[in-house]
């Protein structure tokens, strides 16, 4: 950035605030900013806005220390604060309770998930391990990766 565009930012500002074991960008506005934490939304930043009492259209790194730890707390709580339909990690299989995960949780527990599919060699398990599509969608004509494929001019 310029000068004058950091003289414009102001003293205090942030360019990276720590959000949720995760990196937020601080030049965005605060609800695209939360949407690059793993997830989170841009319904579910917008919803984290309003709880905390914070404007989505902030600048993020314009946020005080206690604004940051007022927003870490709803996030914290986000799954008691908000209707079942919006969590993401309903009915879970191991416990039966309702969840939001976020940051690393989100990419461990699908891991898991996929994990349990393939060891009880279910369709979808065995669809994840050998690459193809999952959930019925066109696999001859869409989707290709790897080697070209093409129609040989005859000779």
């Amino acid at each position: 950035m310029s000068k004058k565009q950091d003289s414009e930012l102001g003293d205090d500002f942030s360019y990276i605030i720590r959000i949720a074991d995760s990196d937020v960008d601080g030049l965005k506005t605060l609800a695209v900013a939360l949407t690059s934490v793993r997830g989170i939304g841009i319904r579910t930043a917008s919803t984290i806005c309003g709880i905390s009492g914070l404007s989505p259209k902030k600048l993020a790194g314009h946020l005080s220390s206690q604004e940051q730890e007022t927003l870490r707390s709803v996030i914290e709580s986000y799954a008691e604060n908000t209707p079942n339909w919006m969590l993401n990690r309903q009915r879970d299989i191991e416990t039966g309770d309702d969840y939001h995960l976020f940051g690393m949780d989100v990419k461990l527990t699908t891991g898991d998930d996929i994990g349990r599919l393939r060891a009880t060699k279910a369709y979808r398990g065995v669809r994840h391990a050998s690459g193809n599509k999952v959930r019925g969608q066109r696999g001859r004509s869409n989707g290709r990766s790897g080697l070209t494929l093409g129609v040989q001019r005859s000779k």
